[in-house]
């Protein structure tokens, strides 16, 4: 069982965690969130899904505490439990943010009665496709993202990697002072993570293993102490479905397969309330598979293709 994670932990000298106070099958124990810096003026990493009071007074209670405001918000990807807060954050007591209006500086949010949240940077990639979540960050400008890009508070130094697959906007936040990458939904404390394009995935997988990162702060669960373990583990692991779905469909070269019959033919062991993250997953690997002419598609069943490599 993972280690219970405290709804407030001080990292490092310039990391604190806020738990998102949103735990669920998919959410784990909750959204971690990160203050970032050593100053008076830091970085938000993430929001958490919105709508929960306790996050957002643990959140004001660490700002007062430390006597510090927030510069920037970045938000990893799109998913609601990663920026389903910003307008909460945005809304909270004035005194909280800091920030001095400059007409060359990027977009800023402005709040009715609240002059002081207009000149917050909300920053997030954009997405290839139309932002299904529109709604959650209606009214709050986004500045978008450029992959390399990096930002600097007192104490820390964020440089901002694309690393499309679990989203197409996802981005990863290497912290150079430790080394240390901030993983979003990419990596996960705990378990393996779903995506939405399995070729983008594992090549972004790749390139946080070339980071050689110290540490891998994760969007989930507890932190990563051994990540080059870790992220080749998830490298084998989506190798090692890949071949028991060619292998599945192989022991039956003439039938026709759904997701939900390989899922109940290879995940075992998974919780009855995991199965449709699992079918989601299979249905990329087979995607990927049917792009490499190793697999062919009948409607919305699968089958094997004779004579290719498994």
């Amino acid at each position: 069982m993972a280690a219970v994670i405290p709804v407030v932990t001080k990292l490092s000298s310039r990391i604190i965690r806020i738990l998102g106070c949103n735990p669920g099958p998919m959410t784990l124990q909750g959204t971690n969130t990160y203050i970032l810096g050593t100053g008076k003026r830091r970085i938000l990493l993430d929001t958490g899904e919105g709508d929960i009071p306790q996050y957002i007074n643990h959140l004001r209670a660490i700002l007062i505490n430390e006597g510090i405001t927030l510069s920037h918000i970045f938000l990893s990807h799109w998913h609601h439990d990663h920026i389903g807060g910003v307008g909460d954050v945005l809304d909270m007591d004035e005194s909280m943010v800091h920030f001095a209006h400059d007409a060359d500086q990027p977009k800023t949010n402005s709040k009715p009665n609240n002059i002081l949240t207009a000149y917050c940077q909300v920053w997030k990639h954009p997405r290839k496709e139309t932002d299904d979540n529109e709604d959650i960050i209606k009214g709050v400008n986004i500045n978008q993202f450029k992959d390399g890009q990096e930002f600097s508070v007192e104490g820390a130094t964020i440089r901002v990697l694309h690393t499309p697959g679990h989203t197409t906007d996802h981005c990863v936040f290497l912290l150079l002072e430790e080394n240390a990458v901030f993983s979003g939904d990419c990596i996960l404390g705990e378990g393996t993570a779903v995506f939405e394009d399995l070729y983008d995935y594992m090549n972004s997988l790749e390139s946080i293993l070339d980071l050689q990162p110290t540490t891998v702060y994760p969007g989930h669960g507890n932190v990563v102490h051994h990540p080059q373990e870790k992220i080749q583990y998830y490298i084998e692991h989506r190798n090692e479905r890949e071949r028991q779905i060619l292998e599945s469909l192989k022991e039956n070269p003439r039938d026709l397969f759904s997701e939900a019959d390989l899922v109940k033919n290879i995940y075992k062991d998974t919780p009855e309330k995991l199965l449709k993250a699992a079918e989601y997953n299979v249905n990329h690997h087979l995607v990927k598979l049917l792009k490499e002419k190793r697999v062919k598609q009948v409607k919305d069943m699968w089958q094997y293709v004779e004579g290719c490599k498994i």
